[in-house]
């Protein structure tokens, strides 16, 4: 199943039950007016929403279906009582570590990271991405994320695949030079995680077929920097923790409401070949390589597309497709 917020109808958006090839749509509001409803009372909107796909993709007669355009989207939750990123792909770690020249604790192989981002405002998935400064060393950080229900807090690594409701992917927007400076503090990230972005469709892990299976998305995630290829890392390669790890982390001493988001870090492979899903990670090799990094960071009006695609080259949830712009103090 295939869902989608659009922008209309207030902070959260409108739910839509999306068709599979996301040619078309339908907003459901005798089911659930917005997703984050519909989470938490997902055993039973669930079954409603899916007989609702099943007929859009069956050309049953809907009424008031009309054809999906992503750049009407927001993202599939507009804002989340939660949105905590983890650090999954340890080899990202590892190769930043190392080009810093730090030492890799042992834990980070058996302890998940996770930081908790600001979720107030979630940007959809062709909104410009405003920022005060190019100085800040704007990156992108290509990611897989999953949406829960009700997690008890302790939950069981074996319990917590049963609370993954939905997958969609991320634009995780780092300003790097920041990141340093806080960092550096002890205390987590704030100014270096602005807004984040997802993509236009969210979809249940069913959805996926056989690319789903032991709590990872088994597919290349695709991004295009400006128009050219810069990587195509496989998300089901090299995570070292998968989503259930990470749901029962993130839940070791409190409660999840429904509608968390949590994402996978920036996906990562050993091979250098596929290419990197962020830009500090290609800086990163770069340096540990030839001594020095080359590659700089976002300017204004540069463009990234994050994009993940099925068996057959179709796109799984819509891309997430955006620009780097300035942000203009409204007086």
């Amino acid at each position: 199943m295939k869902l989608a917020s659009l922008k209309h109808g207030g902070r959260d958006g409108t739910l839509v039950v999306v068709s599979q090839d996301m040619t078309k749509a339908v907003s459901v509001p005798g089911i659930a007016s917005t997703l984050q409803r519909a989470l938490e009372n997902w055993d039973a909107d669930s079954h409603h929403l899916r007989l609702i796909y099943d007929d859009l993709n069956n050309g049953e007669q809907l009424k008031d279906v009309f054809p999906f355009k992503p750049e009407k989207c927001a993202s599939p939750l507009p804002r989340a009582y939660q949105w905590l990123d983890g650090s999954a792909y340890v080899n990202h770690v590892e190769l930043v570590r190392k080009s810093r020249g730090v030492d890799m604790p042992e834990s980070f192989w058996t302890d998940p990271l996770m930081y908790q981002g600001a979720s107030d405002v979630l940007l959809g998935p062709r909104d410009d991405v405003p920022l005060p400064d190019e100085k800040h060393g704007i990156d992108f950080e290509a990611e897989v994320a999953v949406v829960t229900d009700d997690v008890p807090m302790g939950v069981a690594v074996e319990d917590a695949a049963s609370h993954i409701k939905l997958v969609m992917l991320v634009n995780d927007v780092s300003l790097r030079y920041l990141a340093m400076t806080e960092m550096a503090k002890g205390f987590g990230f704030l100014q270096a995680k602005p807004a984040s972005v997802f993509s236009p469709v969210a979809v249940t892990p069913d959805a996926l077929g056989d690319a789903w299976k032991d709590g990872r998305v088994h597919l290349p995630l695709v991004t295009h920097y400006n128009g050219a290829l810069f990587g195509r890392p496989n998300a089901g390669v090299d995570m070292v923790f998968n989503f259930p790890v990470l749901v029962a982390h993130a839940a070791k001493t409190r409660f999840l409401s429904a509608g968390t988001i949590i994402g996978s870090g920036t996906v990562s492979n050993k091979d250098r070949s596929v290419g990197s899903s962020c830009i500090v990670e290609k800086r990163t090799i770069e340096k540990l390589d030839s001594g020095e990094s080359v590659t700089p960071f976002m300017k204004f009006g540069d463009r990234v597309c994050i994009e993940m695609l099925d068996a057959a080259g179709e796109s799984i949830f819509g891309a997430i497709d955006q620009k780097i712009v300035p942000y203009v103090v409204k007086r």
